[in-house]
């Protein structure tokens, strides 16, 4: 076996969070030592899996929010309180003393369908929710064109909403389109108000975890992405990375561009009772499986460059050194064997 010589001072390394230093064999004893030496022990190469992760900071909540405005002359007599729950074809909020009710969709509504013949996106887009509701059929010939079964249904829809005096009419005023079910979660305007304003945000009704990634490390996460999250009460849930945002935040001075990822959390009974909280979020890049590993204070600097790591009885096995991860560092070598002794600090 060939001679390997060692610095004398030893090691420091900074590894995801270690430090140490090594005090080897080799310091001339008559010389005084600078510091109190390591506690060293004995531990074994060990096979099993490594994973490259990362922590972050998160926020728990319902995701993003979308501000619902008003359209059309009026004031604002009533807003829905925040918890409210979204639902189609139920009253939202009151302009005027006259309810006005939510449609899902994606196409607002920018006219008053009230004229059988008119057709359009925003026809098809009302015929789906009556549908949807149990007052419209969708076994017509064009969905897309407003007929008089179809304003029939509006009436009905509007008696059963809780709408005093019915009409066969849909107009921009007396009713709001969103994009699906949700949770009102912040009011912006006041009783009093003129209708054509932000009146209040709407949010999911899904809890997700946010979390601002700076932009240079959005790469590594991709969506489908498992993930752990650590709650407030020293728990942790199983997640899964739902969307990585595309548009680049500007961050505090001082700061890197961030973009949003979000956690859905595949154990919702685990945050029940939580609304809002912060928390941390764990990202494991990449996993390694069955390799030789060993603490990160076994190893030893060669004087001539690289690592090795030391027998019980003195001697020094080089090593080829890999990848490192919670205090772990993967090992190789000619004489390197799954439960070897070596010595490390402890």
């Amino acid at each position: 076996m060939r001679t390997v010589k060692v610095v004398a001072a030893g090691l420091l390394l900074a590894v995801g969070g270690f430090a140490g230093t090594r005090l080897l064999a080799g310091r001339d004893p008559a010389e005084p030592a600078s510091a109190a030496p390591p506690s060293l022990t004995v531990t074994a190469v060990t096979r099993g899996d490594l994973a490259d992760s990362r922590t972050m900071p998160g926020t728990l909540g319902f995701g993003a929010g979308v501000t619902v405005r008003g359209s059309g002359p009026g004031i604002v007599t009533q807003l829905p309180p925040v918890g409210f729950a979204v639902r189609r074809g139920q009253p939202l909020y009151r302009v005027d003393d006259q309810l006005v009710l939510v449609l899902f969709g994606t196409t607002p509504l920018f006219r008053v369908l009230d004229k059988p013949g008119l057709t359009g996106r925003d026809v098809a887009e009302l015929r789906e929710n009556l549908a949807q509701l149990g007052y419209a059929s969708h076994r017509v010939r064009d969905n897309d064109v407003l007929d008089a079964a179809l304003l029939d249904g509006v009436r009905r829809w509007q008696r059963d909403a809780g709408i005093p005096s019915p009409t066969k009419v849909v107009s921009p005023a007396r009713a709001v389109v969103l994009d699906g079910p949700g949770r009102v979660s912040a009011i912006t305007a006041h009783p009093g108000d003129p209708a054509a304003g932000d009146l209040f945000t709407v949010t999911g009704t899904g809890k997700v975890v946010t979390v601002a990634m700076p932009a240079t490390d959005v790469g590594t996460v991709r969506a489908g992405m498992a993930v752990t999250v650590a709650l407030p009460s020293g728990g942790s849930t199983p997640g899964v990375v739902g969307t990585v945002g595309s548009a680049v935040a500007d961050g505090s001075p001082g700061e890197a561009p961030k973009i949003n990822v979000s956690i859905r959390l595949t154990r919702p009974a685990d945050i029940a009772k939580l609304d809002a909280a912060a928390v941390q979020v764990r990202f494991t890049t990449q996993v390694r499986k069955g390799l030789l590993t060993v603490p990160v204070g076994a190893l030893v600097a060669l004087r001539e460059g690289g690592y090795a790591v030391q027998r019980p009885g003195g001697s020094l096995i080089p090593v080829t050194t890999g990848m490192f991860a919670d205090g772990l560092v993967e090992v190789s070598g000619d004489q390197i064997t799954e439960g070897m002794p070596v010595v490390t600090t402890s």
